[in-house]
């Protein structure tokens, strides 16, 4: 099984840090919030990992190198500058991937989610990591009813932006910019993704405040774990 690690956003909501350095490389208690994924996917035995880029893209490339230092293998698909969106990076990136299920995890996130926990061969097309709505967003993305998961009225939570897809749920795409939900929307029409409610640690680091916070919160784990005995 291979993952992937999506990079290539522009981080608007983050600027100016993001203005010369790609958000994924920002760091947070003491490591970059990639290197964070990069560490676990190779506690799990996940050494074969591609990494798309886009804007400042080189960066990425120059600080993580070929992935050794990780105990990984990185394997890079370039975007131009303006990038694919989701779904076009991935499906730009299939062709690294391979035919298998992968996982593919947001660079901007950071979560304390076991990644042994998925599932290696999704029962449908992709299996997603949901988790309760944060206090920023207002409304979730998809409602999770008996492990399937559905765009319909109901208690919705936010999607993590941690999941494992089946190549095949890009079938019939073209090259070029495109998103990812309308594809997972179509399959779950067709009860084709399954779901699981992660009630641990999670948060989007998208912005300069949610990057503080989860500071103040590895520091406050850190000065907890250092009290310890």
């Amino acid at each position: 099984m291979k993952a992937m690690i999506l990079a290539a956003g522009r981080g608007e909501r983050m600027r100016p840090y993001t203005d010369l350095t790609p958000k994924p490389l920002l760091s947070v208690g003491g490591k970059r919030l990639i290197e964070y994924h990069l560490h676990a996917l190779a506690r799990i035995g996940l050494t074969e990992i591609v990494i798309n880029h886009a804007h400042l893209g080189q960066q990425i490339e120059d600080t993580l190198g070929d992935g050794r230092r990780y105990g990984v293998t990185i394997h890079y698909s370039a975007e131009g500058e303006r990038g694919l969106e989701t779904g076009g990076g991935i499906f730009n990136a299939l062709s690294l991937l391979g035919p298998d299920p992968f996982i593919v995890i947001n660079g901007d996130v950071w979560s304390d989610y076991p990644l042994g926990r998925l599932p290696p061969e999704p029962e449908g097309l992709a299996h997603l990591v949901l988790v309760d709505n944060p206090d920023f967003k207002d409304v979730g993305d998809f409602v999770l009813a008996q492990g399937q998961v559905h765009d319909r009225e109901g208690a919705r939570l936010t999607f993590s932006g941690i999941a494992v897809y089946r190549p095949e749920l890009f079938n019939g795409c073209q090259p070029g910019i495109f998103p990812l939900a309308p594809l997972l929307r179509q399959a779950m029409a067709t009860g084709q993704v399954s779901g699981e409610h992660y009630r641990g640690l999670w948060t989007d680091v998208g912005t300069p405040q949610r990057l503080q916070t989860l500071q103040q919160r590895l520091s406050m784990a850190d000065d907890m774990n250092a009290g310890v005995g």
